[in-house]
Parts: structure tokens; C-alpha cells; sequence
């Protein structure tokens, strides 16, 4: 599915949520096609529940116990997404007839390294002392584990050969030794590390824990003097704190006995402060009034002696009589019209009365 390469420890820590899960599916899914099981691939916008509830079915009819819940295969990571992949993948492999081979070890053969003469003439503490400085040098000559193996192997073939032969031994003891002081350096075996390999880890806390020990022993006298000198100097304190607070104690009453006085100025300055506020707002509220007196006093006393008003009554009561002499007018002329429109109307009335009589005379003959 062209996907990029997954690490060995892809579905055991979280690193995206969304990505784990949607890999789990897919490598879940193209595992049980190689089992021989029809499974369609999941889409990135499927249902999870459905696609785990279809993977969780497959793996049920392999005949593995599935014992935790659905939900755990969620997040995508964790031990329930290894279980589950792990035995898809035996499955695939059974099914595709795959089959674990014996290892094959390569048998490469060593260049012999010309030993002088004078090497055999070592004792065996200085050649120990040799192997423990050649083991800290990273450039020394090292055999290879897998080579070892693979000799050994064929030595034990061609002793299992020869064993007849080797019923008495003739070799000089003396000798013998000289011979393993002489070999001792090239029988060393180095082992190639890996710093991933948890055994180095091991190795590496068992040194910082020995390290730590070391320092801790030479660490705790100083911290002990530390504790002690510390101590020793919190006592001092102490002690002089006392033999002040006893020297000053009557000074100390002094203070709390000024700071109540204090307090007590203060609460009465409190009260009387409110007390000038309060005269200070009835103070400006009479002043307004004084004010709003003085100016209408000022007004009436202006206008008494001010001849202002009484022409203004002289304008208005000519005014009064002009607007009275031509209301007299006006009643006059209605009241003229008025009496010519009834003379009018009774002499019409008289006109229509003469009119309208008929004679008696006509009427008797009738």
C-alpha cells in the first residue's frame, strides 16, 4: 500500500492517535488476507466499531480468545493492537506454509598473529594486566562470537573423531603453561554491543548505581557536617531571639500600648471627621438659601422703587378702554342690524298675511 516504514515499537507508544489506528486497520486487514480470509480494506472515513468489531470476528474464527473490550483497540497503540496483530501474523504465516530454518554461521578463519618470543616469557599477572587494558582500547583485534561458535562446533567434530587417540597425555605441564601465556591474548572474546540491547542498559544502571553509592558515601559527612553546623547555627538564633525578646519586652508594650492609643485617635478622628462633613453640607445648604433670599430681596426692592410697572398698568388700561369703545361699536352696529333684519321679516310677514286673505262674499257662493 506503498505506507512508510513502521519501527518495531510503532503500536506500543503513542504517537498519533489517528494514524496508529488507521495503520493497526490496514495491517490487520491485508494480514487476514494473507491468511485466507476475504477482507476488504478500510477507508479512512469508516466506522472504527464496524472495522473493529470485523477484525475481532476474524481473529475469534482462528480460534484465539479475545477477553478485553472492543474499545481498547481504539487508540490504535497498546497491548490489546500487538495481541491482535501478533496472531494475525502467525496466522498469515501458517498459512503461507512459512517455516523457522536453523541458523547458518559463517565460518571465516582468523589471521594468526606473530607472537614474539619474548611474549612468552610474560608471567600471568602482567598478561591479565595486558587483557584489561586491551579491553578498554576499541581498536584491539576482537574474535567474533558467531566465528567462535562455528570453531567449536568443528573442533568438537574432529575431537569426537579423534577421541581414541587422546586416551594419555605426554606434554610437559611446564610447557603447557608457557603455551597458554603465550595463546592467553588471542582468546579473548568481544561481543558486539548494541545500545539498544537491554542487557547494556542493565549494565549501565548497575555502573550508576555503584557511581551514585561511591558519591553518596563521600557526599553524606559533608552533609552531615552541613546538617550539623546548620543546626548549630539554628540553636544560636534561637537562643539570641530570646534573650532579645526578653530585653525588649517592655519595650514591646510600649508599642502595643502606643498602637492602641494610635487606633483609638484614629477612631475618634474617623468620628469626628464624619461630624464636620455632615455641618459642612448643612452649611452650604444654607448658604444657598441665604442667597436665593438676598437675590429675590434684591428684586422686590428694584422693582419698588422702579416706575416700570405703573406705566405698563397705564399702557394696559388704555389699551382696555380703546379695546372697549370698539366693542361698543360693534354691539351697536349688530344690534342695528340685527333690528333691521327683524323689521324685514315683519313687514314680509304682513305681505304674505294680506295676501293670502279671501273674501267672504266668494266664499258664501261657493
Amino acid at each position: 500500500h506503498s505506507f512508510p516504514f513502521l519501527n518495531r515499537h510503532y503500536f506500543a507508544l503513542p504517537t498519533n492517535p489517528g494514524e496508529q489506528f488507521f495503520m493497526f486497520c490496514t495491517l490487520a486487514a491485508w494480514l487476514i488476507t494473507k491468511a485466507g480470509r476475504p477482507f476488504e480494506q478500510p477507508q479512512e472515513y469508516d466506522d472504527p466499531n464496524a472495522i473493529i468489531s470485523n477484525v475481532l470476528s476474524e481473529l475469534r474464527s482462528f480460534g484465539r480468545p479475545v477477553d478485553f473490550p472492543p474499545s481498547k483497540l481504539k487508540a490504535g497503540y497498546g497491548e490489546q493492537a500487538c495481541y491482535v496483530l501478533d496472531c494475525l501474523a502467525e496466522e498469515a504465516l501458517k498459512h503461507t506454509g512459512f517455516s523457522w530454518k536453523r541458523p547458518a554461521y559463517p565460518t571465516e578463519e582468523l589471521e594468526e598473529e606473530e607472537i614474539t618470543a619474548d611474549d612468552a616469557e610474560l608471567m600471568l599477572n602482567k598478561l591479565e594486566e595486558d587483557v584489561v587494558e586491551e579491553e578498554s582500547d576499541n581498536e584491539d583485534s576482537f574474535i567474533d562470537l558467531n566465528v567462535l561458535k562455528a570453531q567449536t562446533y568443528r573442533s568438537d567434530m574432529n575431537d569426537s573423531a579423534k577421541q581414541e587417540e587422546i586416551l594419555q597425555s605426554t606434554t610437559d605441564a611446564a610447557e603447557w603453561n608457557l603455551e597458554v601465556e603465550r595463546v592467553l591474548p588471542q582468546l579473548k572474546v568481544t561481543v558486539r554491543t548494541d545500545n539498544k540491547d537491554w542487557r547494556i542498559h542493565v549494565e549501565q544502571m548497575h555502573q550508576h548505581k555503584d557511581g551514585i553509592e561511591s558519591s553518596l558515601k563521600e557526599t553524606r559527612g559533608y552533609l552531615d557536617k552541613l546538617h550539623n553546623e546548620i543546626s548549630r547555627t539554628l540553636e544560636k538564633i534561637n537562643s539570641r531571639e530570646k534573650y532579645i525578646n526578653s530585653q525588649l519586652e517592655h519595650l514591646v508594650q510600649e508599642y502595643r500600648s502606643a498602637q492602641a492609643l494610635l487606633s483609638e485617635a484614629k477612631e475618634k478622628y474617623q468620628e469626628g471627621s464624619g461630624g464636620v462633613t455632615e455641618r459642612i453640607r448643612v452649611l452650604s445648604e444654607i448658604t444657598e438659601l441665604l442667597e436665593r433670599v438676598k437675590q429675590e430681596t434684591e428684586e422686590k426692592g428694584s422693582s419698588m422703587t422702579d416706575g416700570a410697572p405703573l406705566v405698563k398698568i397705564k399702557q394696559a388700561l388704555t389699551k382696555l378702554k380703546q379695546e372697549t369703545i370698539q366693542m361698543d361699536i360693534q354691539i351697536g352696529v349688530m344690534e342695528h342690524t340685527l333690528l333691521q333684519s327683524k323689521l324685514k321679516e315683519k313687514s314680509n310677514m304682513t305681505r304674505d298675511m294680506h295676501a293670502t286673505m279671501i273674501p267672504e262674499a266668494t266664499v258664501g257662493a261657493y
